[in-house]
């Protein structure tokens, strides 16, 4: 196989993921823009409610305004006509006062004294037998005995000398709400309603006199008698298929609804994927284009050695041209020597040909390293919260497997699984490494002795011929941050500086106190400045401008990820620190990290033997958990520990359950959950309503931060001992 062929695999090894990776990602911004969008419809259907609502109020403040007319309660009807005429004017609304028996005594529609109709046209009396006349009423659509249009009624009981006397009555033109709806400036395809109890088209946006008392579909009912507000599909009035939102209007349990067509539903999260798709489609194209190149280029040097080898076998002269790579301009230099003095001696020819071999072989073996961890650089964080919801099922698993298992073969299996899960756990640690700093990872440590325990990590890592050099001041603050980000910020630090000392030189690692002014980038305090400083070969202007910057790197291809420096920069940011970088081309360069002093104390490590039996506990647990295999697992581990455990697949229900009466002693949940209520979210509400309820939560990795006070916080995969410890204390303090 040709090594052009090698390379352009290795390459492909490389694309292939990232091309299922862009159609994943591809497909989760169709679906995250979908769910915004019915978010936002289904926010402005609740505000289409209120207004509604409003306008309904509105009209009962004027009501009620009439209700407390002296001229009213001294029975002058007269004087009561012509206030009431003033407040409707026009024939858009009707002030109607009606007697305890149900007949009208006066209508600003008809003069006063013209007979007036006796029965009411409305709903009123049965909502009055249904609900009680000592409250307001608002009917259902009906046709105007005197107008004969649709019109909808509000009445509210007149008191006198604490009494009901009367009950007066607004009877208002349905047409009017067609204002409310202009008024929502809503676009010209979304097609809303409003719709009264009996399913009858009170206002329309399109097409209103046409469909205004025309009752909505049984599937429409269906769902309004089922629920307050929702979504459902079905075809519009005019044939449509529409997606409905719909919400309840609170004083007359009215419907609002808004119909959207899915078509236009669908058009905004496809542009948005289609583009997002477009973007990651050229960039795949370019890659592909780049690796063909780069295959291209990398063989064309190799290819010239091998021409340069046939010269030198045929015993002909060896010109050296240079290709631009040191290794290889290394070889055909030689091998051009070799060449010449084949002429002159046998032997010397054959003492150069096996250096040019040798050189050959080194340059090749350079190179594949070279691309192999250009491929391992491009690995990063992003899926180590799925990965650790699935080793926490293992973790559990493998340890109540221990317990029930009794063959020594079965014991040794399930051991080596579990040092299996420990590996898996450091590498999600790692695929962390630029997102955010995990509270359930956090320790207060002392910065220098973290430094000196890495000091022969990093001594590993550096050329023969460079000398290192730590110094940590005594009195150093302790600061409070993840030990293993912290780790492998000064791992990727020192393979920088080894890179710069190509010929060696001195490393320097120093640890000491600072006190800060605040200034508009940056604020002041006590911090702990951590400095690597090297001799190497220093940075220009442009280079440091871009040193910070993910997959940044001035190394020749196959030689660095360019995450090195930008890693140490995410820990010192989500450290809630920063990292400065000071360089001058030949004078070296300076790494500086500044981290807050904590004021905590030291953080306990206790160290946990292999094989520890859980303890017994007692007491009830609430279990809040959305991932069914972890919920099977740590319920099945509790359980056999002595606890009484009620599971809760996702905050809303633990809510639920607790305000339903559920007595728990102690509340552990997840905080990364679908639903609006989070782990973090539900302890903030415990610690509110019932702040004697311990809560613990537990992650495997989340952008959210648990500032609670009192709640302790469990990294995932954690140990069933370690978790049943946690509750039995928890539990018998309660």
């Amino acid at each position: 196989m040709r090594i052009r062929t090698r390379l352009l695999i290795l390459i492909l090894v490389i694309l292939v993921p990232a091309f299922i990776a862009a159609v994943l990602a591809v497909w989760y911004v169709y679906q995250e823009e979908r769910l915004a969008q019915e978010t936002s419809v289904k926010e402005a259907v609740r505000a289409f409610a209120l207004v509604v609502d409003n306008e309904l109020e509105t009209k009962e403040g004027i009501l009620h305004a009439l209700a407390n007319s002296p001229a009213l309660a001294k029975g002058d009807f007269e004087t009561f006509y012509r206030h009431a005429s003033s407040l409707a004017p026009n024939d858009e609304t009707a002030i109607v006062l009606i007697d305890l028996d149900g007949r009208q005594l006066i209508n600003t529609r008809a003069p006063l004294g013209a007979p007036l109709p006796f029965r009411r046209a409305s709903n009123i009396d049965g909502l009055m037998k249904r609900d009680g006349a000592d409250r307001t009423l608002v009917s259902d659509l009906f046709a105007s005995a005197i107008l004969h249009r649709h019109d909808f009624a509000i009445q509210v009981p007149v008191h006198v000398e604490g009494a009901i006397r009367y009950y007066l009555s607004m009877g208002v033109n349905a047409a009017t709400l067609q204002n409310v709806l202009r008024e929502q400036r809503f676009p010209a395809e979304w097609q809303a309603a409003v719709v009264d109890r009996a399913g009858r088209l009170v206002a329309r946006s399109i097409d209103p006199d046409l469909y205004r008392g025309r009752s909505v579909s049984s599937v429409a009912m269906s769902h309004f008698a089922a629920r307050r507000e929702g979504v459902f599909s079905n075809n519009n009035l005019a044939g449509i298929p529409v997606q409905a939102f719909y919400s309840t209007v609170p004083a007359s349990d009215w419907k609002v609804v808004v119909s959207i067509p899915i078509a236009d539903l669908r058009r905004v999260p496809l542009h948005a994927a289609t583009f997002l798709a477009a973007i990651m489609a050229v960039l795949l194209v370019l890659s592909s284009v780049a690796a063909r190149w780069f295959a291209r280029r990398a063989a064309i040097p190799i290819e010239y050695l091998g021409r340069s080898a046939e010269d030198l076998g045929a015993g002909r002269e060896v010109r050296y041209q240079p290709q631009g790579v040191i290794e290889i301009d290394a070889v055909a230099q030689r091998m051009a020597e070799a060449s010449r003095q084949i002429l002159t001696a046998q032997g010397e020819l054959e003492r150069r040909v096996a250096e040019a071999v040798a050189a050959s072989e080194r340059a090749q073996n350079a190179l594949v390293r070279g691309q192999k961890l250009e491929a391992l650089g491009r690995l990063t964080g992003g899926i180590a919260h799925e990965f650790n919801n699935l080793l926490q099922t293992l973790t559990t698993a493998l340890q109540l497997a221990s317990l029930t298992a009794n063959q020594p073969k079965v014991l040794s299996l399930i051991d080596t699984c579990k040092r299996t899960v420990s590996r898996a756990t450091a590498l999600t640690t790692r695929l962390g490494s630029f997102g955010r700093v995990q509270d359930a990872r956090l320790l207060t440590v002392d910065p220098g002795e973290q430094v000196r325990g890495s000091v022969q990590l990093l001594r590993g890592v550096l050329r023969q011929g460079t000398r290192m050099e730590v110094q940590c001041a005594d009195d150093v603050w302790p600061v409070t941050i993840d030990p293993v980000q912290f780790d492998l910020a000064l791992l990727n630090l020192a393979i920088n500086a080894r890179d710069a000392m190509p010929d060696g030189g001195r490393l320097a690692i120093d640890v000491r106190n600072c006190t800060l002014e605040p200034t508009l980038e940056r604020t002041g305090g006590d911090y702990v400045r951590v400095s690597v400083i090297d001799t190497g070969t220093g940075m220009p202007p442009d280079v440091q401008a871009r040193a910070l910057d993910p997959f940044f790197t001035t190394k020749p291809p196959g030689q660095g990820s360019g995450l090195g420096l930008p890693q140490a920069y995410a820990f010192a940011t989500q450290s809630r620190g920063w990292l400065t970088v000071t360089s001058a081309v030949g004078a070296g360069t300076t790494i500086d990290i500044y981290l807050p002093r904590s004021h905590q104390t030291l953080s306990a490590i206790a160290a946990r033997a292999d094989g520890q039996t859980p303890g017994r506990g007692s007491g009830r647990v609430l279990f809040v958990e959305d991932d069914p295999l972890v919920r099977e697992a740590v319920v099945r581990g509790l359980e056999d520990c002595g606890f009484d455990v009620m599971v809760a697949a996702d905050g809303d229900k633990a809510l639920a359950m607790l305000d339903a009466g559920l007595d728990a002693d102690v509340v552990f949940s997840d905080i990364v959950m679908p639903g609006k209520v989070s782990g973090i979210d539900l302890a903030g509400i415990l610690h509110e309503r019932r702040p004697g309820l311990p809560v613990i939560l537990a992650t495997g990795y989340t952008e959210q931060r648990a500032v609670i006070p009192g709640v302790q916080v469990l990294a995932k995969p954690y140990e069933i001992d370690q978790l049943v410890e946690l509750l039995s204390n928890l539990s018998a303090s309660r």
